[in-house]
């Protein structure tokens, strides 16, 4: 990013901010989903949460290999896209890092609809980290972890939000799900770019 040093091999955190619901409006200003502007549960029955529909996905060309993460995020009116990528780096690894960087740019705690189409990551959440972390991040075989270090930062991303996990089959048509790939993508392709 101009302005901003980053690691070699790596882009992170590029955004797009769209204020208009069908994504075609021009480039947003200062407003993030989660922060000032957005609804915080002030004057709303019950003090809801802001409610942001989120869909992820990582990509990777090898694996290991060059890969990419893209997040699509919608609340009310406003969209928000971020995409980045690593040199080095597996599927897996992209998906969950998709996952976390969404969660982290919330500023203030929301409840997410979390789309993914990845079964790693779905199983991950909802049936294996439980016992990895009451295992002190050993797998049932006792084996560590593969990925912990981004299992715990997930961990730590979903513990302050409201998450509903919503899994979708990948390349079947999910106009939120088409777009997170297509950013992940672009990821690997401004990557390539840095590199060529």
């Amino acid at each position: 990013m101009a302005g901003s040093e980053q690691p070699a091999g790596r882009v992170r955190g590029r955004q797009d901010q769209r204020d208009q619901p069908d994504g075609q409006g021009q480039p947003g200003g200062q407003e993030q989903l989660g922060g000032q502007g957005q609804p915080d549960g002030q004057g709303q029955p019950g003090g809801d949460l802001p409610e942001v529909e989120m869909w992820t996905d990582g990509a990777c060309k090898g694996n290991p290999g060059i890969g990419g993460w893209g997040v699509l995020m919608r609340s009310g009116r406003h969209q928000r896209e971020l995409h980045g990528g690593e040199m080095v780096t597996t599927n897996n690894q992209m998906e969950l890092t998709a996952v976390i960087e969404g969660l982290r740019a919330l500023n203030r705690r929301c409840r997410v609809r979390l789309h993914v189409d990845s079964v790693y990551v779905m199983k991950g959440m909802q049936e294996w980290i439980a016992n990895w972390k009451r295992n002190g991040w050993r797998t049932a075989a006792k084996k560590p972890v593969k990925n912990a270090d981004l299992w715990r930062a997930l961990d730590e991303q979903v513990s302050r939000h409201e998450v509903t996990w919503v899994w979708v089959k990948g390349h079947s048509g999910d106009p939120g799900n088409e777009r997170a790939d297509e950013l992940a993508n672009l990821a690997i392709e401004e990557l390539r770019a840095q590199h060529a």
